[in-house]
């Protein structure tokens, strides 16, 4: 390959492969940073492939980096125009040395990027780093209230959380085997077969206490019972969704063992499972979508009729928006840290959030005091909230103000 430098994106991460130098040139001309992508795992793909032997000496004078794909590294794959491959989901493109070869080639016959069992290879291994790095970012979030699920998971006597538990000791510990090992055998694949249906009920026990908060909050009419059902929400959700990140850690922690033992027996069936298992995690991500959305609409509706009766319930109803808000930035937080869709769109909202508090500062600025305001922050308020959204839903509008009176309110 020369100086060239194949790039390689799954719409997940992307993949700096070529001679050592090469690649730490380029990533330095890019202002980026990257792990290692392990090429060296790739070798028993590569005996499943033609022309193995050649393929694999390149490879073995290489070095490969591996970065997710974020807003500053996603423009790479725009900017040089990477074509699809004939493995699915991937694409690629070479890339001469810059300043010599200005133009952007299609992989050059020969080289392993070229090579349809090298492609599969790189794609697991690919889909592997991008779960691990999901992975550690539960990690970080799950410390910051670690005593709170510790506290949750003890407190509860069903044995779908306690079994649970113990298969979480169970996958890390395989985890550990893999990383000392380089590999997932048979032994060490045998000692997880089950975890998965333990995991998907656990699940599925947390998706319906959270559902359960959401009824309880739609089933309430009188003010005082919703505010305390809006309470219970406030300190309950954060506990399932803390209980829900943990199950989908562990899942992909299954899902990496799965791509390792399939690349360990059955190279030749690595794109199909990696692609099986991307589905099946989209559809456990909408899943979880749908029900912290309930979760959100249904606060959203309690914050709507404790502000007609402000003035009939001067302590509930704030109490009612107080706890709509942090159940709103609980799951913001969550739906980020396990890359779901709907936290795309929240960042985006968190940026309109800031132009509704402006408005909402200027109404408190030119407007009356006391119950005044309070009347302005569920009419006149929204009114401001919408114009200045523009794109924006009425619903995230609505929260933004929400969240700005809620915190004049601690302020006062």
């Amino acid at each position: 390959m020369n100086d060239e430098i194949a790039l390689i994106s799954d719409g997940d991460g992307l993949a700096v492969i070529g001679k050592p130098m090469a690649v730490d040139r380029f990533l330095v001309s890019e202002g980026l940073t990257a792990k290692d992508l392990g090429l060296p795992r790739l070798k028993s793909v590569l005996r499943a492939g033609s022309g193995a032997a050649e393929v694999a000496s390149r490879v073995a004078a290489e070095s490969g980096r591996w970065l997710k794909l974020t807003k500053e590294s996603a423009h790479l794959v725009k900017k040089h125009g990477l074509m699809d491959s004939k493995t699915p989901g991937v694409s690629h493109v070479m890339v001469g040395q810059p300043g010599v070869i200005k133009s952007w080639l299609q992989a050059s016959k020969g080289s392993p990027v070229g090579n349809p069992a090298f492609l599969a290879g790189a794609a697991g291994i690919m889909a592997q780093l991008a779960m691990q790095q999901t992975m550690d970012e539960i990690t970080d979030y799950l410390a910051v209230i670690d005593e709170k699920v510790d506290d949750v998971l003890r407190a509860q006597q069903d044995t779908v959380l306690a079994r649970m538990i113990g298969v979480a000791l169970v996958i890390e510990e395989t985890m550990t085997i893999r990383q000392t090992r380089g590999r997932v055998d048979e032994i060490t694949w045998s000692k997880v077969q089950t975890a998965p249906t333990t995991v998907a009920e656990t699940q599925a026990y947390a998706l319906r206490q959270l559902d359960a908060l959401a009824e309880k909050l739609e089933k309430k009419t009188n003010v005082g019972d919703l505010a305390k059902a809006a309470r219970e929400a406030e300190s309950k959700g954060q506990e399932w969704l803390a209980v829900l990140a943990r199950c989908f850690q562990l899942q992909d922690a299954i899902a990496v063992l799965e791509l390792d033992r399939v690349l360990d027996a059955s190279p030749e069936e690595l794109d199909g499972h990696r692609m099986g298992l991307k589905a099946a995690r989209k559809n456990r991500m909408e899943l979880i979508s749908k029900c912290t959305e309930r979760l959100v609409a249904r606060m959203d509706a309690a914050v709507d009729r404790a502000n007609t009766k402000v003035l009939l319930h001067p302590f509930d109803a704030p109490a009612i928006v107080h706890a709509s808000n942090h159940v709103a930035g609980a799951i913001v937080d969550f739906n980020g840290r396990l890359g779901i869709e709907a936290a795309r769109e929240s960042a985006e909202a968190r940026q309109w959030m800031d132009a509704a508090k402006e408005a909402r500062d200027k109404a408190l600025e030119t407007g009356a005091e006391g119950v005044g305001v309070a009347m302005r922050f569920g009419n006149d308020g929204f009114d401001l909230a919408r114009s200045a959204a523009g794109t924006l839903s009425n619903r995230l509008a609505e929260r933004a103000l929400r969240w700005r009176g809620d915190e004049r309110n601690q302020e006062g």
